[in-house]
């Protein structure tokens, strides 16, 4: 893993939200968007050495609004930094990691992602992220 990229926060609505982060907190939101394969809406805040991405569902059937369901607003999950995806996913299935994605899908900013099941994290749902450009998102 390279680095924390991202933690990712459920909230019911993005609008609602942002204000705590951008006047309360003073942290700079950098892009909203929609991923539609996923059901959700995310914006990106510039924490300095790491980004919040706050996560509101865009349908009731998707992941975010079940997790809403369930637990409410919260953390989601945490994101690492990785270069090389799918060997990343192919290591730690071999080290006995249950994954979720068992090959990257397109995330936000256009990311290849994979989740790892909370089941082998101790119960922390954990995100890999690669970028084409492991830079700014």
């Amino acid at each position: 893993m390279n680095k924390v990229d991202h933690i990712g926060i459920a909230v019911q609505s993005i609008q609602d939200a942002l204000p705590f982060y951008t006047e309360q907190l003073g942290l700079q939101c950098m892009a909203i968007e929609e991923v539609a394969s996923q059901k959700v809406k995310v914006a990106f805040l510039d924490a300095h050495n790491v980004k919040i991405e706050l996560l509101e569902p865009l349908y009731q059937d998707g992941p975010i609004a079940t997790f809403l369901k369930k637990r409410g607003e919260g953390i989601h999950h945490i994101a690492f930094g990785v270069s090389s995806i799918q060997e990343r996913i192919n290591d730690l299935k071999e080290k006995g990691i249950r994954m979720i994605d068992e090959s990257p899908r397109r995330g936000a900013g256009g990311a290849l992602v994979a989740f790892m099941h909370p089941k082998s994290a101790h119960g922390v749902l954990y995100e890999l992220c690669e970028k084409e450009d492991q830079g700014e998102r």
